[in-house]
């Protein structure tokens, strides 16, 4: 069989690509997604990279989490809130330490009408080091959770993003099980995007996608400052 690669990670058959071209918009784009097969190999013609013949065809919602120490965790979740919302998806995405810094994003979503809405749920900083966390920050974190719970079990919703909420589990203002349990029973086509560094095992366990952004170099190492529409 012959392959066609497109969107970097992922292939479809030649026949099966040219037949969803032939088709009308809506129809030909679900033939498209059907036979759709991801490949993480940069050669497809070799037989070190063998292909799967066989997925199953199912279509649930997801659990994504972007982790790690490297920039682009929070940009990551907006460019797939982007593709939700291009889609006729409604999406709400929840920050939970962000506040009292204005970023470029508030701006923008609200072309969006009710298809995209943020809110920013803290004060913009976390108060660590010291032998507790701030009481402000813990009541602020479990306001922010009460309304995500709540967002995420109301079936109003295609995609809720928690932005920046592996920070409040890390630095103990969360229950990683309280979360586990809400995410395990939440509608069966929501999917749900969850931020922020050092992600709890246990949620890294449920998770179905899972990515881990490595910082190779940063501008800051430089000296430069953050840049308005690329930090903020």
């Amino acid at each position: 069989m012959q392959w066609l690669v497109v969107s970097g990670q992922y292939v479809v058959g030649e026949r099966a690509f040219f037949q969803a071209r032939a088709k009308p918009s809506g129809e030909g784009c679900k033939l498209f997604a059907e036979n759709l097969v991801r490949h993480d190999c940069c050669s497809l013609f070799t037989d070190h990279c063998p292909l799967p013949t066989d997925m199953t065809d199912s279509r649930r919602g997801l659990i994504l989490i972007n982790t790690g120490p490297g920039k682009g965790k929070t940009t990551a979740a907006m460019g797939t809130a982007l593709r939700a919302v291009g889609n006729g998806m409604k999406v709400l995405m929840l920050q939970f330490l962000k506040g009292s810094w204005h970023y470029g994003e508030l701006d923008a979503v609200k072309a969006f009408g009710d298809q995209f809405i943020l809110k920013q749920m803290g004060r913009g900083f976390v108060k660590i080091g010291g032998a507790e966390a701030d009481p402000e920050d813990i009541r602020m974190v479990q306001e922010a959770w009460a309304e995500a719970e709540k967002a995420i079990g109301s079936g109003e919703w295609d995609m809720v993003i928690l932005d920046e909420i592996n920070y409040a589990i890390c630095y103990g203002m969360l229950d990683p099980a309280e979360v586990a349990a809400a995410l395990r029973d939440r509608p069966e086509m929501l999917h749900v995007i969850l931020t922020g560094r050092n992600a709890h095992p246990l949620l890294v366990e449920m998770a179905d996608t899972v990515t881990e952004m490595r910082e190779v170099k940063h501008a800051y190492e430089k000296g430069i400052l953050a840049q308005r529409g690329i930090e903020y």
